[in-house]
């Protein structure tokens, strides 16, 4: 079972794709983001495990009640180190 025990939101290219997203959305992502540390972990976050890529450690999460966002995150031991959030398209083009 995975284990989160930290959100590390301090990556400059995730800092700048949450910005860039309406305030309602950055809204809904925060509280989902936080909901990762949260044991089990929400179903309706529909946390899943990227596969295909070369670092297998890269995971995503849809931020929104509509699927319409995703984040992606690396995880390093038990924190999740965010790496982008965006549309799902975009997320699922380049996690």
């Amino acid at each position: 079972m995975i284990r989160i025990t930290a959100v590390d939101f301090t990556a400059p290219r995730f800092k700048r794709e949450l910005r860039a997203i309406p305030p309602e959305i950055q809204r809904l992502a925060l509280i989902a983001l936080q909901d990762l540390v949260r044991q089990p972990i929400p179903k309706r976050l529909r946390f899943e495990k990227l596969s295909g890529h070369k670092n297998p450690s890269i995971y995503t999460v849809h931020v929104t009640p509509n699927h319409s966002h995703k984040a992606s995150f690396e995880l390093v031991g038990t924190i999740a180190v965010m790496r982008r959030i965006g549309t799902h398209k975009e997320i699922d083009r380049v996690p």
